[in-house]
């Protein structure tokens, strides 16, 4: 009986002719898997590779085509996972470095010309009523603070008022709105 090592160098002729027979096939199905040429062209490859690596795993008389068919189903399959797994690779060759350090005003979700009462069309009707019910300087601090995104000192210098008030009415208007908003809304607001 031969060995291992010697069946894995002797490759019969007939073996190669049937595998050659099946490449056409081979693509076919790659490119069914991959929806991409060149892609199917590496798949198809490294099937035929290992295939003929492995050639002595063949039993004589079985059905080559679907053999062949297997290996190229389990080298995708092996492949994604592997793509998976790995992290996402970014090429930064060739990026420029920006000059601009502060973030883009225009670039936000609220175009910064909204007035309080139309951001409040983007609110659902339970939060716009919680909204709503705070007092006035509640309100437009909360609004400024939490749906235009001005900072302390903006709200401060809008209002004309200390900082420490904006710092207060923020506070509470936090606090009405939990007060009055049922608790499974909050939790889908806040995550």
């Amino acid at each position: 009986m031969a060995s291992t090592a010697a069946l894995e160098t002797e490759r019969p002729e007939t073996f190669e002719r049937q595998v050659v027979e099946h490449m056409d096939l081979m693509y076919t199905a790659a490119l069914r898997l991959t929806h991409n040429a060149a892609d199917a062209r590496d798949l198809q490859q490294d099937a035929l590779v290992r295939a003929l690596r492995f050639h002595y795993k063949f039993k004589q008389g079985t059905y080559i085509k679907a053999w062949l068919l297997t290996i190229l189903r389990n080298t995708f399959i092996n492949d994604y996972r592997k793509k998976a797994r790995r992290p996402i690779q970014v090429d930064l060759e060739g990026a420029e470095p920006t000059t601009k350090i502060a973030p883009d005003k225009d670039m936000g979700y609220f175009p910064g010309e909204l007035r309080a009462d139309h951001i409040l069309e983007y609110l659902g009707d339970e939060v716009r009523k919680a909204v709503d019910g705070l007092p006035e300087g509640h309100r437009r601090t909360l609004i400024m603070a939490d749906l235009q995104g001005m900072t302390y000192q903006e709200i401060a210098d809008t209002l004309d008022c200390p900082l420490g008030t904006v710092m207060s009415r923020l506070h509470r208007g936090r606090r009405l709105m939990r007060d009055s908003l049922p608790r499974e809304r909050l939790e889908l607001l806040c995550g």
